[in-house]
């Protein structure tokens, strides 16, 4: 004779039991709180990156401005020494033989201060000053007084 042997039936009802989901919980809580860092490194990267290109997209404007005045494309103040009195005068552009030529299509907004109002040197101003003389533009710089990823300042760039 052959007995068949009926399984037994378990109170289980095949869930998750409560060490199960608090190791899950905890791996879950782990992974996020690595995530949470690197993303807002990527960000802070991003905002960096952001603001190399509009500094270069600026000086790069200043640079090209100054070309053209040397060249004697457009009349100039004297003491201007060729460069744009203020960045509207790169977007706004300057006269040339009834022709408006401009060299930045809009002032760019400042990735880490949120606006666009930028630090600006003069050729009579000092390297590092922080206050423009406002007789010409020379240079841009932001007006953020954070330090970047790699331990410099931002206005510094």
């Amino acid at each position: 004779m052959w007995f068949h042997r009926r399984p037994r039936k378990t109170n289980s009802a095949g869930g998750f039991t409560l060490v199960e989901l608090i190791v899950a919980t905890a791996i879950l809580i782990i992974l996020t709180g690595m995530a949470v860092p690197m993303a807002r490194v990527t960000i802070k990267r991003e905002k960096e990156h952001e603001l190399r290109q509009d500094l270069w997209e600026m000086r790069d404007a200043i640079d090209r401005y100054k070309d053209a005045a040397d060249r004697g494309a457009f009349q100039i103040k004297v003491d201007s020494q060729g460069y744009p009195p203020d960045l509207d005068t790169l977007v706004k552009g300057v006269d040339v033989n009834g022709k408006k030529l401009r060299f930045l299509r809009k002032i760019p907004i400042d990735p880490m201060t949120g606006s666009d109002d930028w630090g600006l040197r003069s050729m009579q101003d000092d390297p590092d000053s922080d206050s423009w003389g406002g007789q010409n533009v020379f240079d841009v710089f932001t007006k953020s007084e954070g330090t970047a990823l790699d331990g410099t300042k931002y206005k510094d760039w």
